[in-house]
């Protein structure tokens, strides 16, 4: 039930940014295929932090490039 209500919250602030993610888009690279600048990224990761109450550590939040992987890497933080 926890995944499920973590899963609401993300998908709103997905949507917030106006990134979609169903179809090719969930897959999609920040940078290259929805052209989001460096500052756009963190604050997406900031507010996804903030609101499912985790925290990544710099290297990985640094490291992630698409919408699937930000939410599978953010799910699987303790």
């Amino acid at each position: 039930m926890k995944n499920i209500t973590a899963l609401r919250k993300t998908i709103g602030v997905f949507q917030s940014y106006g990134i979609p993610l169903t179809g090719k888009l969930k897959g999609a690279n920040f940078y290259n295929d929805l052209r989001m600048d460096k500052i756009f990224v963190s604050g997406l990761i900031y507010e996804l932090e903030s609101e499912l109450e985790k925290e990544l550590e710099d290297e990985k939040a640094a490291s992630i490039q698409t919408p699937s992987e930000l939410i599978y890497t953010l799910l699987q933080a303790s």
